[in-house]
């Protein structure tokens, strides 16, 4: 394919993507994209094969959602059961425009605010659609017996999330991940039992087999018999959500990790912003330097809690002996329409940057204040613990205090990953026959998620988008042209047992988790809340090194033909010290700020993001050429019929 003469910065990209947005007006667009793709016949249904990798959300309503369509499914995940996929350990709910509270909500303001939220740096088509499809999501849950909150009356109750001036977030207490989950899990094992869906759990995939430019199937080891199989398929859907844990410290699970994605990124698939991650600002903060993971602590406690600092430096006294006049509630001060409920990077930000000044609390300086206090004086405590229980008990059990009588002490962390592989309308990635979906693509959120968007697009893509477009592509795909008898699936399984045994063999003297934490440190120093030219570039000289040193000394214990966790760890490392790489690349290459791309040489003068959308708006998605090798760059335009993208203001 032909190069163009390059980007503003003589870097060369070929021709933009293609997302194979439909015609027509935007309300309109998805209806009558469904109603003229290709079907496959009710008889026919059977002969597909498709593989689904991942039971989150995504995963497991896309896998249960194709098996009653009538697809021979293949489910595979890393956990003892389903229902341990990290989607249970989402908490404060999940969006939809229902507008039950009356408040003015609908389907375009949903929509607007969420691609406002993401600093208008995401596809508006795919936007539209996630608000279009989002009241069919609360329909499908409560039929399936999710119990969200309900009000006295009985009727689903909602509640603010950040970046919104409506209520329009459904929950279950502070465990909504966790009850959705559940009904997905339960119409996934439906199927299941029916004979519909092979169920593969604790197994990883290692590899993506590609025939002829094709995505035909997986290779996978079975994690407590070591043994690595091929699976072939008509079509591979990857659902394993996002690559936070680069960062080592994160609110994701420790078994998050890019592997899968980044496997198939090596294969062809485009990866898609990287450099899009998202600090969550509510979350306990860093208490040592062997910790291994932080701590969640809900959005939905900025609905009835402030968030203060001392206005004077290093006052170290207990928070009830400092009154209010002395109190710094910098939120509502900066941002007096949004105050607390402002978007998360906008949050983050604000909090480092107190913490900064030297005004954050704690002996680490590195926390503010989220206070409970005046919603209990006007809720009472009863109604406030109704709302938040296992978030105040979780807690207490992690600090040691009772956060209705104490302030929570609170610092931002990472936390989900806006990038991913690149896809289009009909969420399948540049390579035919791959589709990706929930976390693991780019597509609806830009530079910033909203709070309780996850939820939203995972079930959207699984339950309602993903069945009816992948039938268009099997239509024109034909069936029955899938084997593991194909060469190219000798060579992946040889390929990946290639790269146990050489971690095996290493036998030198740092743990996977020293690389790790490491390579964590440096990211969250030179790509975090905050990034510059000068920390990402030093970045970018130091991560070969360690990569380098990491396949020399990495001490891998045990064997491959059975149970090994750091076995498991040790690829799951190898691949972020690749990853890394790319993320850092996208960060110094995109000369803005965007949402949680947070570049300090481009701000307004009140240190607000400065985007740049003659120069970059677009989608950057990168062709992987080789380890160490600069990475092509492909552009999706974004284009914006309906919106016009304007500065920010939350003000």
């Amino acid at each position: 394919m032909p190069l163009h003469e390059g980007d503003h910065r003589g870097r060369p990209y070929k021709h933009m993507l293609n997302s194979k947005i439909p015609p027509g007006p935007m309300d309109q667009k998805w209806s009558s994209h469904k109603a003229h793709i290709k079907l496959v016949n009710p008889a026919n249904k059977r002969k597909y094969t498709v593989i689904v990798v991942g039971t989150g959300l995504a995963g497991a309503s896309a896998a249960a959602s194709l098996s009653e369509l009538g697809y021979a499914v293949k489910v595979f995940c890393v956990q003892d059961s389903p229902r341990r996929a990290h989607s249970i350990a989402a908490q404060g709910g999940i969006n939809a425009a229902k507008n039950y509270p009356n408040d003015n909500d609908s389907i375009y303001r949903l929509f607007y605010d969420t691609l406002k939220g993401g600093d208008f740096r995401a596809r508006e088509a795919n936007v539209y659609r996630l608000a279009d499809v989002s009241n069919t999501i609360i329909d499908q849950c409560v039929a399936q017996g999710v119990p969200f909150a309900r009000e006295y009356s009985g009727y689903l109750d909602n509640r603010s999330f950040g970046g919104a001036q409506v209520s329009r977030t459904f929950y279950a207490r502070g465990q909504t991940g966790q009850q959705l989950l559940l009904g997905a899990y339960g119409a996934l094992m439906k199927e299941v039992h029916r004979g519909n869906i092979k169920l593969c759990p604790r197994t990883e995939m290692l590899d993506l087999v590609v025939v002829n430019g094709v995505a035909k199937g997986i290779v996978t080891r079975n994690l407590l018999t070591g043994d690595v199989e091929s699976h072939a398929a008509d079509a591979v859907v990857l659902a394993t959500g996002g690559y936070a844990t680069v960062f080592y410290l994160s609110t994701n699970a420790k078994a998050c990790n890019v592997t899968a994605i980044w496997r198939a990124h090596k294969r062809g698939a485009f990866f898609a912003n990287p450099c899009y991650t998202q600090i969550h600002p509510t979350c306990i903060p860093v208490h040592g330097d062997y910790q291994s993971k932080l701590t969640l602590m809900s959005e939905s406690l900025r609905n009835d809690g402030r968030v203060w600092v001392p206005k004077k430096k290093g006052d170290s006294r207990k928070p009830s002996d400092i009154p209010e006049d002395e109190r710094d509630y910098f939120l509502e001060r900066k941002y007096p329409n949004f105050g607390n409920l402002v978007p998360r990077d906008i949050a983050s930000r604000n909090a480092k940057d107190i913490c900064d000044q030297g005004r954050g609390v704690t002996s680490t300086g590195q926390a503010v204040y989220l206070d409970l206090a005046d919603a209990i004086g006007r809720l009472g405590k009863k109604t406030i613990e109704e709302r938040y229980g296992n978030l105040l008990q979780m807690y207490e059990k992690i600090m040691g205090e009772n956060p209705c009588e104490t302030p929570m002490k609170i610092y931002p962390a990472p936390h989900y990953a806006m990038g991913g592989l690149w896809v289009d309308y009909n969420l399948m990635s540049n390579m035919p026959g791959l589709f990706v979906i929930g976390e693991a693509n780019f597509s609806d959120h830009g530079a910033n998620r909203l709070g309780a968007s996850a939820l939203m697009q995972g079930l959207a893509d699984g339950y309602f988008v993903l069945p009816a477009t992948i039938g268009d592509y099997l239509a024109q795909a034909g069936f029955g042209k899938s084997s593991t008898d194909a060469q190219e699936f000798k060579d992946a399984e040889e390929e990946a047992k290639y790269i146990t045994h050489k971690l095996l063999s290493v036998k030198g003297g740092r743990t996977v988790d020293d690389f790790h934490r490491e390579l964590g440190k440096l990211c969250w120093d030179k790509c975090g809340m905050a990034r510059n030219r000068s920390g990402l570039s030093e970045a970018l000289r130091k991560i070969p090194v360690i990569r380098e040193e990491f396949w020399k000394n990495v001490n891998v214990p045990g064997f491959g033909e059975d149970l090994n966790q750091s076995l498991e760890k040790a690829g799951r490392v190898a691949d972020f010290l690749e990853f890394a790489e790319l993320l850092i690349t996208d960060a110094l290459h995109r000369e803005e700020s965007c949402g949680g791309h947070f570049r300090e040489e481009y701000q307004t003068p009140e240190g607000e993001a400065k985007r740049d959308d003659e120069k970059f708006s677009y989608v950057a998605a990168w062709e992987f050429k080789g380890v160490g090798e600069p990475p092509v760059l492909h552009k999706e335009e974004l284009t914006f019929e309906n919106v016009k993208p304007a500065q920010r203001s939350y003000k």
